[in-house]
């Protein structure tokens, strides 16, 4: 999870996307056309492990166009050849 925190603050999209499960992978990112955010810190809130299955709990926090914003999930991942894929994520509501 750290890694893909660091990935979006560096905007590293090629890392973001083969580190994504190709089983829901969008084809592109294009997180230059996103409004530029700058990233304030990053808090694993739980995570757990069952197998090759694995949750993240985090909340990110950023600002955006003056205003200061926090993403709070749910990760999922999956071990697949020794390596953690992204699956997606349930976002908590504020």
């Amino acid at each position: 999870m750290r890694s893909r925190y660091s990935a979006y603050v560096l905007g590293l999209e090629d890392y973001l996307l083969a580190s994504w499960h190709a089983s829901t992978r969008p084809a592109s990112l294009d997180l230059a056309s996103d409004m530029p955010a700058k990233w304030l810190g990053l808090s694993v809130k739980a995570a757990g492990k069952e197998g090759d299955a694995g949750t993240v709990e985090f909340l990110a926090r950023y600002k955006a166009g003056g205003r200061a914003y926090r993403l709070h999930e749910r990760s999922r991942f999956v071990r697949e050849g020794g390596r953690w894929y992204y699956v997606d994520g349930e976002l908590f509501e504020r």
